[in-house]
Formats: C-alpha cells, structure tokens, sequence
C-alpha cells in the first residue's frame, strides 16, 4: 500500500496590522497568481475573488453559527460538507489541537484526502465537484431554472460564482500556495477596523482592472469622486439607494460606508438589517462585473446584495432572483453610465428620446426611476453637456431642467479617469426631481493638474475622509497654489468646493472658481429672442397656405393650357421659396432654443494672468536667461575639467 504523502509544512494564520502590511500580503498572493497563467489584473482579479469571498464566507458563517448558538437559536450554514472552505481548501495539520469541522473532521481534511491521492487530484474536486455544486445553489443546472429552495445567501453565492468556469491557475503547487496564503487573512485575526481595510486593498485591486486598459476602467469610478459625490449628496438610513449601471458596486459600498459611519459605534440591529438588506440596489449586465460587485459589497458588509444582472436599457435580465426586493423608484441615485457607448434598436425603443448615445438613454431612465423629491448625483461626459445639434441631447436636458431642480454642476479636471482607462473630459451633476431649475451653481477644478500619478483626491473637493471641511492648511498644493501666488486676491480663505456647497446660488459661493447661472432668466431671454423668427415663420407659412389655395384655383381654371401651366409653375416655385424660408426661420428659433440646453461649465471668473511686457521686454528677458545658462554651462565645464 502506497505511503500518504506529506502536506506542506504550513504557516499559522497572521494578524493583519492596517492596510499598508495588508496590501503587501495581497500583493503577494496576486504575484503567485501572476506566475500561474494570471498575467493581468484582468485575470488574477476574478479569480482571487471568488477565492477570497469562500475564504471570508467560511469565516462569517462560523461567526453567525457561534452567535446563533450563544442565544439558542438554530443555524443553516450556506454550504455544506465537503464544499466548504475549511473542508477543501483550509491548510491540513496532524495536530490535535487543529481546529475541527462540525463533523469533527480535522480542518483541511478534504485538501488533504486530494493531497494524497496525487497531483491533479485538487483541480478534478474543484472543477468537477464544487464549481458545479456552487453554481447549482441557485440555478437547477438541468432546467436552467431559478431553484426556488435557495436561500439568499445561497442565490449570492451562486452568483458570485456565476463566472468562474473553471480555476484559471495552472499548477496545484501554486494553488495550494494561494490558498494558504488566502487563508492567512482570517476575520478571526481581524478587528472591524482591520475587515474594512481589506475592503480597500480590495478596491485597490478592483482599480488595476481599469489601469491595464480594455474594457476594465468602465467598470470603475475613482473612489475619491465617489465619496465626494456621496458627501454632496448625504445619504442617510431609510433611503433607497440605486446606480442602474454599478459595476463593481464602488457607488454602493461607498454609501454604505458613509451612512454606517453616520450611525455612530453602537447602532441598533433592526438599523443594520435595513442597511444591509433593504438599503442598496442596482443592475449591471457585464458577465465579469457583476460577481465582482456582489463580492465588493459582501466584503463591505452589505451581505445580502439587491442586485441585477441583465441589461438596464433593453430591460432584458439575465438574472433578477436578487431583485424581488426593489420598490419602483428610488431615494438617491448615484452613477456613472459608461462613456461612449452606443445602443441598438432594442434599447432606444424603450425611450421616449432615441438615440444610439448610452448616456442619454441612461439620463432618461434615471429621471424614469428616480422618486419624488429624490436626488441623483451622475458622471457625465462633455458631450452630454454641450450637444446641442441631436434632438436627443436637447429633449433630454429639457426634460431634466422640467422635471427637476439641477442644482450644481462640477466640471472635472481632464485626467481625473485616465487611471481607468479614459481620458474624457468630465463633469459631476446634481439634481434633485419634483421642481424646475431655476439656478444652476458651477464650480470649477479644472485648474488641477491630474494624472495616474497625481490622482485627484477628496481633499481637492475640500473635503475630509468622514465629510469634514478641511482647512486650508490641509488642502492640496496642486489645489491652491495658483490661488496663493496671486497677489490681487480678496479671499481670505481658498473657496473650496466643500466651503462654497452651501451657500451654492447666493453670492456666497461666488468665486474665481465658481458661479451661478440663472437658468429661468435664460429660458425666458431665450424665449423672447425665439418670437422674431417664430412669428416670421407663422407669417409665411399663411403665405403658403394662401398661395396653395391659389394653385388649387389655378388648376381648376379654365385658362389656355400654355398660361395654366406657367402659372402653376410660378405658384409652385414660389411655394418652395415660401416653405424653405419658413423653415429657415423655425431652424434659427429652434437654434436659439436649443442653445439654452448647453450646460458646458464655462468658468466667467476665471483670473488670466496677462503678459503685459512690450516685444522690446520680452526679447530683454530672452536675452537674460540666455547669459545666466551660458554662465552655468561655463561653470559645469569648469567642474569636469578637473
């Protein structure tokens, strides 16, 4: 009989210290994975997910099974021998104070059986057995069906999974490596501080998907500019939050954050049900993206994700068994519709204004799901803004400004997405639905200089990691620099967009970086300025009309044929010129109307810096700096000749 081979030695689990000692240790498990055929975060991010998530999912149902017994109650665990983590993937030790499964099966015990019987052996269980049993907890994988028997936390699962066909690492020796590693980053070693830290190492590695270009940044949205945008808006208990294009859920755990944080360090339970259960919704029809958001949320805390997979815009779903708890419309809407995208038939048909643009069709379905007296803070490009010549465009931001009150709008230095694979220019708006715009307030950070190095940050917006305003000794240099070399300046504290957010539409928040249009003068400037040109195309359209009851006649006369038709001719061209100026005149109204619906940030107070110095001054200073780089170059040859 064969002698068992030995298992590895292995480590004892660790404690995690912060963030930075966490990031390092991730780093390394990425690194084993970069060696086994998982090149590129592209690769080695999904397949860490799922792996990462039944690690945490092991530990949270212990945790739930230890509290349930505490106060008597019964506990369903989500998985069952041998698919759980402590079963197949959890370090073996032949030592009796290893810890033992419910079963009292030594931890590991599985991994160790495969172990045994030899190499291959590990990737024919996980393959054959345990992808197929995960993926069946929620669908009958003959029927294709929704399995009306799963529960929540099992449909979860069974999503999350919903991608991962087969593992992608190519050697047992370097799995059983990533799993001791993987297994190392134990709750159990982890205070909550230190749980929601690996919540950001996640999101860190959820941003290397975007950096290594493709299709990974339109997954991700700069956390930064999220959490600004959550401090604008302020989410709070009770609301219902949605973003109908989430991603990876960046939007959703950020919210999540802000509005747990709020609750103080002892909320009441009934408050984190509803935070964790009734609280976050959203749609994502990308087959990577989604298990990677549900995974996101799980590991912030939000356990039991509302989220759909399918298309938003056609309406089609490919799974919506997580959805049965959405309301209709929603309390706040926070999002950022992929740039560029253009949509098919299929999708403009369900939209009043069609168009191929996605953005648009996703304006049009936010002010579709958005409730009354709810708000919505969205990234939109440019183009959005200032598109006038598609009726799309227009009709859209008529809508909008109709039917709610767009209170500010923030332009976006031009690299703030360039870590996510997008160098567009872009813009934050906010609006809030059941009144007309009257005002919009602007303000402007496109003086900040961004890149993938020099990343916008929150404190650029002038607001601390919890919402707090920050002072101006902790704002950003690259945020005030100009401000401070200016010596004409007359405010005494730099005007950030946090100070200035609520004195917003009052001369308060005037200042070289933001302004207030009157949106309702304009309308009706616009209107008045529209009336030349429409009353002009009224008159002559009754010219035509008069003119066509004149050929009418003419061809009823009974005049020579020779004069019937050159006069039929003559009414006819004069017809066409009547009907082309009148057209002529509605396209110059239309025109003036449209020009009210571009919305671009184009900063009035921005203070230029004028070169004031004659052509004679300006070759005098040539002159001077070419002496004092003569002299140093002189100097440098000095120093090498010796």
């Amino acid at each position: 009989m064969p002698r068992a081979k030995k298992s590895p030695k292995q480590k004892s689990p660790k404690t995690i210290g912060g963030t930075r000692s966490l990031t390092s240790f991730v780093k390394s498990i990425c690194d084993v994975m970069r060696r086994s055929n998982c090149q590129g975060a592209l690769q080695y991010v999904p397949e860490l997910t799922w792996i990462l998530f039944l690690r945490l999912l092991d530990a949270q149902d212990r945790r739930d099974k230890e509290a349930a017994e505490a106060v008597g109650e019964s506990f369903s665990p989500a998985l069952a021998s041998p698919f759980r983590w402590q079963d197949w993937a959890a370090p073996f030790k032949d030592d009796p104070a290893h810890p033992k499964t419910a079963e009292g099966k030594p931890y590991g015990w599985k991994r160790q059986e495969l172990f045994a019987k030899g190499d291959g052996k590990l990737f024919d269980f996980i393959n054959g057995e345990l992808l197929p049993h995960l993926h069946g907890l929620d669908i009958d994988l003959k029927t294709k069906l929704p399995n009306p028997a799963a529960t929540r936390r099992q449909r979860v699962i069974g999503r999350i999974m919903s991608a991962v066909e087969r593992v992608r690492v190519d050697s047992e020796t370097n799995l059983r490596d990533i799993l001791d590693k993987v297994d190392e980053i134990s709750i159990d070693h982890m205070d909550d501080t230190h749980f929601f830290t690996l919540s950001q190492v996640y999101e860190g590695l959820l941003l290397k998907m975007g950096e290594k270009g493709g299709d990974g940044g339109s997954f991700f949205t700069p956390r930064e500019v999220i959490r600004a945008m959550v401090h604008t808006i302020q989410p709070k208990l009770g609301d219902k939050i949605y973003d109908p294009c989430c991603g990876t859920g960046g939007f959703l755990a950020v919210a999540y954050e802000h509005i747990a944080r709020n609750l103080g360090s002892a909320p009441a339970s009934t408050d984190i049900d509803t935070l964790k259960h009734d609280t976050f919704f959203g749609r994502e029809k990308d087959n990577v993206a989604f298990p990677i958001a549900l995974a996101n949320l799980v590991l912030h805390g939000i356990d039991q994700p509302n989220l759909w997979h399918g298309n938003t815009l056609t309406k089609k779903a490919t799974y919506s068994g997580l959805f049965d708890n959405a309301p209709a419309a929603f309390n706040v809407i926070l999002t950022n519709p992929p740039f560029g995208g253009k949509e098919g038939p299929d999708a403009q048909s369900n939209y009043a204004f069609a168009t191929g643009s996605t953005q648009v069709l996703f304006v049009q379905e936010i002010l579709e799901t958005l409730a009354a007296e709810g708000n919505c803070a969205i990234v939109l490009d440019d183009g959005f803004l200032f598109r006038k010549d598609e009726d799309a465009f227009v009709e859209t931001k008529r809508k909008l400004v109709d039917e709610c009150s767009l209170w500010a709008i923030v332009a976006l230095p031009g690299g703030v997405f360039s870590s996510a694979g997008a160098a567009v220019k872009t813009n934050l708006l906010f609006f809030s639905k059941g009144t007309k715009t009257s005002k919009i307030w602007y303000y402007d950070l496109t003086h900040v200089k961004v890149g993938k190095k020099s990343p916008l940050t929150l404190a650029h917006f002038g607001f601390g990691k919890n919402g707090e305003i920050l002072d101006d000794s902790e704002l950003p240099v690259s945020l005030t620099e100009t401000w401070l070399a200016d010596e004409t300046k007359e405010e005494k504290h730099f005007p950030s967009y946090a100070k200035l957010l609520a004195s917003r539409g009052t001369k308060k928040g005037e200042s070289r970086y933001s302004w207030t249009v009157d949106f309702a003068a304009r309308r009706k400037q616009a209107h008045a300025d529209m009336q030349p040109h429409l009353a002009e195309a009224e008159r002559i359209k009754a010219e035509v009309v008069t003119l066509k009851e004149k050929l009418k006649a003419e061809k009823k006369s009974d005049a020579k044929p020779a004069v019937k038709n050159a006069a039929i001719e003559k009414l006819e061209t004069e017809i066409k010129e009547q009907e082309k100026l009148a057209r002529e005149a509605q396209a110059k109204a239309d025109a003036i109307g449209a020009t009210v619906f571009d919305l671009k940030a184009v900063n009035p107070n921005a203070v230029v810096k004028l070169d004031t110095r004659t052509p004679g001054e300006v070759i005098a200073s040539i002159e001077t700096q070419s002496q004092i780089v003569a002299k140093s170059l002189k100097t440098l040859r000095g120093l090498l000749a010796k």
